[in-house]
Parts: C-alpha cells; sequence; structure tokens
C-alpha cells in the first residue's frame, strides 16, 4: 500500500476527568518531525505519546494537538474553607491599622493560592485515556493517508503509461531519423574530404556518434518505469526510492534532448520532462 504523509484526524473520548481532544495534522518531510502541542495536564504523558506517534509513522510532519474540555467545572471545584477563614482573620486584624481601607474584593480572594480545591487527576486513568484516544485518532490519519496514497498511485500510473506511450512512439522514428542525420554526415564529410581537412572529418565522425546513440537512453528509461511499477505494487516506505527515480529518469530524459538530430525527438524529450516533473512533485507527498 502506498502511503501519502498528508492527512488529518480528530478524536473526542468521554472521560470521568472530562472530553478528552485529540487532532493530528500531517505534511510531507524528509523525516519524521513531531509537534506536540499538549496541555500541561498531559506533560507526564509526554514521552509515551512520542512514541507511539513514532511506532506508527514513517515519514512526515506531524502536529498533534491533545486537550481535556472538563465537564462541570464549577461543581467539581471547592473552597479551601481553612485557608479562607486564615485571609478573613488577617483581613480583620489588617484593618484594625488601616480603618479607612477599602473593602477585600471577593474575586481577589479566590485568585489566591490555595483558595480554590482542585480535583486531582488519577494519573494511571488519564495515561489510559490519552493512548486510547490518541491509537484511535492514528488509526484514522492512517487510513486517510493511505486513500491519498492510493490517489497519487493511480496519478502516476497514469504518467507512466504515457511515458511509456511515447517510447513506444520514438523509437519506431529513430530509425529513420539516423538515416538523415547521416545523410547529412556525409554531405559534411564529402566538403571536408575536398579540404582535406582530417581534424574536421575526425570531429563529424565523433559527434555523429554521440548524438545519434540514444536506444540505451530509451532502454533505462524504460527500465526506470518497470521499477517504478514494480515499488508502487510492492509499496510500504517507498518515497525515497520513487524520488531517486525520477532523478534517473529525469537524466535520462535530458540526454534524449540532447541528442535530439529531429525536432519530433526534442518535443518528446519535453514531454518527458513536463511528466516526470509531475511525478515527482507528488512523490514528495509518499512516505
Amino acid at each position: 500500500m502506498i502511503i501519502s504523509m498528508t492527512g488529518y484526524a480528530s478524536h473526542e473520548r468521554n472521560t470521568k476527568n472530562g472530553v478528552l481532544q485529540v487532532e493530528l495534522r500531517s505534511v510531507n518531510q524528509r523525516y519524521l518531525e513531531l509537534q506536540l502541542k499538549l496541555e500541561d495536564t498531559f506533560r507526564a504523558q509526554e514521552p509515551q505519546v512520542r512514541e507511539l506517534l513514532k511506532q506508527k509513522l514513517g515519514r512526515g510532519k506531524v502536529e498533534c494537538r491533545i486537550n481535556l474540555a472538563q465537564a462541570n467545572t464549577a461543581e467539581t471545584i471547592e473552597l479551601n474553607h481553612s485557608v479562607l477563614q486564615n485571609i478573613a482573620a488577617s483581613v480583620k486584624a489588617a484593618s484594625d491599622y488601616f480603618p479607612a481601607t477599602q473593602a477585600v474584593n471577593v474575586l481577589d480572594v479566590l485568585r489566591m493560592p490555595g483558595v480554590m480545591v482542585v480535583p486531582v487527576f488519577d494519573a494511571e486513568a488519564l495515561t489510559q485515556d490519552v493512548m486510547t484516544a490518541l491509537d484511535v485518532a492514528l488509526e484514522t490519519l492512517i487510513s486517510a493517508r493511505a486513500r491519498e496514497g492510493e490517489k497519487l498511485k493511480a496519478m502516476i500510473l497514469a504518467r507512466l503509461a504515457e511515458i511509456e506511450s511515447l517510447i513506444f512512439t520514438v523509437k519506431p522514428m529513430l530509425p529513420t531519423m539516423v538515416k538523415a542525420h547521416q545523410d547529412k554526415l556525409l554531405a559534411k564529410l564529402q566538403e571536408a574530404q575536398l579540404s582535406h581537412d582530417e581534424e574536421r572529418i575526425r570531429q563529424e565522425i565523433v559527434l555523429y556518434t554521440q548524438r545519434i546513440d540514444v536506444d540505451e537512453e530509451l532502454s533505462r528509461l524504460d527500465s526506470h518505469v518497470h521499477e517504478v511499477k514494480r515499488l508502487l505494487t510492492a509499496g510500504g516506505m517507498v518515497g525515497k526510492q520513487l524520488d531517486f527515480l525520477m532523478q534517473e529518469m529525469n537524466r535520462e530524459a535530458n540526454t534524449l534532448g540532447s541528442k535530439s538530430v529531429a525536432i519530433e525527438t526534442t518535443q518528446i524529450a519535453m514531454q518527458l520532462k513536463v511528466l516526470i516533473e509531475q511525478m515527482r512533485e507528488q512523490i514528495q507527498n509518499i512516505e
């Protein structure tokens, strides 16, 4: 299966501590880059979260957000009456010294450390909830990346079919092109013989040998096409291998263009380069 590095997933889970929210975003990257954006509540679970992401994902820039929307917050928070009594006693004692001082603001008192008693989370239960929710979100993300990967595979196969068609078109044209170039070369050689310019004759022969031999490039290009198909069928983490093959295919297309002895092969070389570049852009998203 071909896996894209682009995808999105989210999952919400009701827990005794509130609604747990996990959100995952993934884009292409040369390696696996994790960006964890967790609330302070989940700092203790960060190593386990990071490890699970590494186990399930191969490449990509992945952003992971985990939040907890606490339910019935007002009902679960209690007042620390002993602290309030101490504060009240201190305020009363201070007012004896400063009778004209403004009355105490209750909201300011509530913000004082220790006044509000927040329930302590069960760390073990919280960890289990986080890992379960993250695992569900990861499976959703992987499925989304797999669907996107199948679309990329179909697009690449379509471009490969076009490349094979161009190779099939250009091969029968080569003998005619070579014959035409030979006729031109013979005329130049006859001209060079009349001038007794042996150096020019040697140059023309070397140039002729270099320019007309494109059968090797076409054979390698065809071989690369079959290797790309094989990797797409095999699936897995083949993105880097496919990217390398695109570089090799582009090299053969460039050589074909530089050796071209006719406008037809020049045009085909340009079409090949366009198709290869289109594939290369999409392969950047494959894991």
